[in-house]
């Protein structure tokens, strides 16, 4: 059979793909630009099946889409976003692209010939500067979704971000009956170890600091930067006991190992406040809040670097105190 029906000088310069196989899935027919980009010749391939030539491609895929275009005589189309690629065909684009492969934008039409044999026709666009931009597009979007949940300096997260998950882990931990923990904690004499090593000396201790105790967290324990030198720590299904426990070896962990700055050690130690949640309400959150920090306020009072519990007694003076 002729293909002269298939060629001419449109088809050859077109700067997409072309293919074409018969009903058996044999290829017929090459264009220019698919020749170029596969290092696959026609005149070698002609007449061979699609699946052996291009032996990468979605075989079961690729058979049910061209059976349903021979059998409806419908077109069919898949883009890049649905399967990036069909052919694996290099790009131009290496260095701004996470993928080795041309993003393609596939269009597969029902073909007849002048004696009403069947085919189907492969047309690829290539989509890779759409998937370039939509790759960058996701990546800003991931980094200005992270800058407005962490902190830049600790990458702790911030306080917006994190009260948000306390007030979400206190409903859960209501609804569901289980034990929910708070640690507030801060570094004791910042202001002197500011002064004595600078602002440089002081942002290497809290960066030294939230490494060391992000280490001792489980996945679903949620670290944040409270204030300047001050952090919190919500410990989902873990009762008073337990987060004395966790808060006695970050306590450990901070103060055993001095931090290095420019070749000076910087001795550090950590108060920590810790409580329970007892209380129900929509105040709950800052209740246990204020509950921390005034365990943490006592930590201090009582010689700092220590762990000091709240007691459920104090409890009727903070509320009274909250509502004056």
């Amino acid at each position: 059979m002729s293909e002269d029906w298939l060629t001419g000088p449109v088809l050859e310069q077109l700067n997409s793909g072309v293919l074409v196989v018969d009903e058996q899935f044999q290829l017929v027919y090459l264009n220019s630009f698919l020749q170029r980009h596969s290092c696959v010749q026609l005149s070698e391939v002609k007449g061979k099946s699609l699946f052996q030539v291009f032996n990468d491609l979605p075989e079961a895929w690729l058979r049910r889409k061209f059976a349903s275009v021979l059998e409806l005589q419908s077109p069919s189309f898949s883009s890049w976003e649905q399967r990036q690629y069909i052919i694996k065909l290099p790009h131009l684009r290496p260095a701004t692209s996470s993928s080795q492969y041309m993003a393609q934008n596939c269009t597969m039409l029902p073909l007849k010939d002048p004696g009403g044999r069947l085919y189907v026709c492969l047309l690829i666009e290539d989509a890779t500067d759409a998937f370039v931009y939509q790759q960058h597009l996701q990546s800003t979007l991931q980094k200005l979704e992270l800058s407005n949940r962490i902190d830049g300096l600790t990458q702790a997260l911030n306080r917006r971000y994190w009260e948000e998950q306390l007030k979400l882990e206190v409903q859960r931990a209501q609804r569901y009956k289980q034990p929910l923990s708070l640690l507030l904690f801060d570094l004791d004499k910042f202001k002197q170890l500011n002064d004595q090593y600078g602002h440089l000396g002081g942002d290497s201790v809290l960066i030294e600091l939230t490494a060391r105790v992000r280490a001792l967290l489980r996945d679903t324990d949620w670290f944040g930067r409270y204030g300047g030198e001050e952090f919190g720590i919500v410990l989902t299904n873990t009762g008073l006991a337990g987060a004395i426990e966790v808060a006695e070896r970050i306590r450990l962990a901070v103060s055993n190992t001095a931090v290095t700055f420019h070749e000076q050690s910087i001795p550090t130690s950590v108060s920590i406040g810790a409580a329970q949640l007892y209380i129900e309400g929509d105040r709950a959150h800052e209740v246990l809040i204020g509950q921390a920090d005034i365990a943490l306020y006592n930590a201090k009072r009582e010689g700092r670097n220590r762990v000091v519990a709240f007691s459920e007694g104090e409890t009727e003076f903070l509320l009274r105190t909250q509502q004056a």
